[in-house]
């Protein structure tokens, strides 16, 4: 894990696009607050839900292996038991994010473990949108 203050401002600031995997535009619920920060400070924002269609007013995916550009940072708005299954996903991808990122609360040994192996930075419980203001913004 990234626990260097420097390190991970030079990483965050090296990212353009962000797929938020669990995105869901309803009011009061963090993923909402993130996403929409997110969006307001200029990245690229792809949700990512299995069931909607549109959220933040942007075309959403049902799976990250649907979006058809490159990723450079995975934003996890879901339990920790399905991080592992995310990890797998991702190294279907054509190529790899940068970061995968477990938001506050969830952390995931074993996608942490999945991962270990590739050049991609895991994050786990920590706030993508707290790191930003505090670090890059």
């Amino acid at each position: 894990m990234l626990y260097n203050d420097k390190e991970l401002a030079g990483l965050l600031s090296e990212v353009k696009t962000i797929a938020v995997i669990g995105a869901v535009d309803k009011p009061g619920r963090p993923v909402d607050r993130v996403g929409r920060y997110l969006i307001e400070t200029g990245f690229r924002v792809i949700p990512v839900h299995p069931k909607r269609e549109n959220v933040w007013g942007l075309q959403t995916y049902p799976s990250i292996l649907d979006i058809p550009e490159k990723i450079d940072l995975v934003d996890l708005f879901r339990a920790a038991q399905f991080c592992p299954d995310h990890a797998e996903e991702i190294l279907k991808l054509e190529e790899l994010p940068k970061v995968f990122w477990m938001q506050s609360g969830i952390a995931s040994p074993e996608a942490r473990q999945i991962l270990s192996e590739k050049p991609v930075t895991v994050i786990e419980d920590r706030c993508l949108m707290i790191e930003h203001q505090r670090l890059v913004s």
